[in-house]
């Protein structure tokens, strides 16, 4: 599709768009909390009311809801009001319009039919790859240090000037970054295009690692970046380049987590320790289920935490454990736990045996 040519902002401005983002503030428990039942008592009146500021284009973001989050690790949480979050979520759906054919296949943050669990099966192939190919392989990891916090944002909205050509989009998207309570740098975490943003800002570390550097294997979740190379010295240079074009173009640093080691170290990202032979969960995830299934058990017996919930967030980490070599590492954590159902009587670990 050519962009020229498409109005992103009748994206946004659509009925049907708008009705589309407010279902998806509605999602889960969200629908619950005091200032959703209130937007959705006279739904349809706020939202024509939404509908013609936008067409006035007399909209303007307003402030946010901020608190803190201390798993994985404290975080400053800035979220929108309902109001502005249908905005987002139809802003969200603009944006992919424009971008949804430039962004690489290799990246997996916040794309739809993508995320971690694609994105560690890719590293895995990509580790096994280049050691079948070369007959060594070494990783760089690189992490880009409190990414969301120092996005320079004139440099975004340069980046949105590339592609996009619709000046009221621009407008808002402006509007909507600049709102940010930040500071004069940086992007909220709890804004609902700010991870479309952030992919934005990095495709041009994509675009760089595969157009102008070669690199094959080559995967990034959001701020993470792994590349595979076949020996040290490739990931050295590699690094080098790399650095140096974040620094100078984007304005960003790469933290301490930044390092090079041999494949087979494991690497230890998007949730998992990844060999070319198998797949192990986080220590961290590991340590984190044990706390919070002896916070539940407590819970339970004191009659403050129904059965459901604790079954449902142990199948929740299941879920994520499944993608793993962890059904050993399952029953152990849940043995002292009788109560809580590991696995299905006719399924293995979630997988249907095989009748034939």
């Amino acid at each position: 599709m050519n962009t020229t040519k498409v109005q992103h902002y009748d994206i946004v401005c659509d009925w049907a768009t708008l009705k589309r983002s407010y279902k998806q503030t509605q999602r889960e428990q969200r629908k619950y909390r005091r200032e959703h039942i209130l937007f959705d008592m006279a739904r349809e009146r706020n939202l024509v009311s939404l509908w013609r500021e936008l067409k006035a284009e007399s909209y303007s973001p307003g402030s946010y809801i901020q608190f803190k989050v201390f798993e994985p690790k404290e975080r400053q949480i800035s979220a929108p009001h309902i109001k502005d979050k249908v905005v987002q979520y139809a802003a969200h759906m603009a944006l992919w319009e424009a971008y949804k054919d430039v962004l690489i296949k290799d990246t997996y943050g916040c794309i739809l039919g993508r995320g971690t669990h694609k994105a560690v099966d890719r590293t895995q192939h990509f580790m096994r790859l280049c050691k079948w190919r070369h007959g060594d392989c070494w990783v760089l990891k690189m992490d880009v240090k409190k990414f969301f916090y120092t996005i320079d944002r004139e440099i975004l909205k340069g980046l949105l000037r590339k592609r996009i050509k619709d000046e009221r989009f621009l407008r808002l998207m402006d509007a909507i970054i600049d709102s940010s309570p930040e500071g004069d740098v940086g992007l909220p975490l709890g804004n609902v295009t700010s991870q479309d943003l952030a992919n934005i800002y990095l495709n041009e570390v994509d675009q760089y690692a595969k157009r102008f550097l070669g690199l094959q294997y080559y995967v990034r979740y959001m701020d993470d970046i792994i590349v595979c190379l076949p020996t040290k010295e490739d990931a050295q240079r590699t690094l080098v380049y790399l650095r140096d074009f974040i620094r100078e173009r984007l304005r960003l640093e790469l933290n301490a987590k930044t390092k090079i080691f041999p494949h087979s170290q494991g690497i230890n990202a998007y949730g998992f320790r990844i060999h070319t032979t198998h797949k192990q969960v986080r220590t961290s995830s590991k340590q984190a289920m044990k706390r919070r299934i002896r916070a539940m058990a407590w819970k339970m017996k004191n009659r403050k935490l129904p059965y459901k919930r604790v079954q449902l967030a142990v199948n929740s980490w299941l879920g994520h454990a499944r993608h793993s070599n962890s059904y050993n590492l399952a029953k152990k954590i849940f043995r002292r736990y009788p109560f809580v159902t590991v696995e299905h009587k006719e399924y293995k670990f979630g997988r249907k045996p095989n009748t034939s």
